[in-house]
């Protein structure tokens, strides 16, 4: 979210903790072991996004809805952004593909670990 003048905004931590529904300190802890990293002011106060706000209120959602631990909290959210991360790389290469590239379909072949690719065949001219 932006202001109206095109920054970020950004949250102090009491901001942050009672719009995630949380303590100050459990957003500290939360720093430490690195479930969400907000960004810092020069002075080392914690500055919170809305994303991290985001993130926060699914940490406690998989905590106290799904009974996930901590540790598991920190890998489903690593694996979250590298999907995310794996994503924009292929937008990207789907962006940058010449749109004469004929496109192949992947299909899962039942009963065996083989992924095959399939294109359509290109059509011949009778001349």
């Amino acid at each position: 979210m932006r202001n109206d003048d095109g920054r970020e905004v950004t949250y102090l931590i009491s901001v942050a903790a009672e719009l995630s529904g949380m303590h100050a300190q459990t957003l500290r802890t939360y720093d430490r072991l690195g479930l969400v990293s907000p960004q810092r002011t020069s002075g080392g106060g914690r500055r919170y996004s809305a994303h991290d706000v985001e993130r926060l209120r699914e940490i406690q959602r998989l905590s106290q809805d799904e009974g996930v631990n901590l540790a598991g909290i920190k890998r489903i959210i690593e694996l979250s952004d590298e999907l995310a991360k794996l994503n924009r790389q292929l937008s990207e290469l789907h962006r940058r593909a010449s749109p004469s590239v004929p496109r192949g379909e992947v299909v899962h072949v039942q009963r065996s670990n083989s992924v095959v690719v399939w294109e359509p065949r290109q059509r011949r001219r009778r001349d």
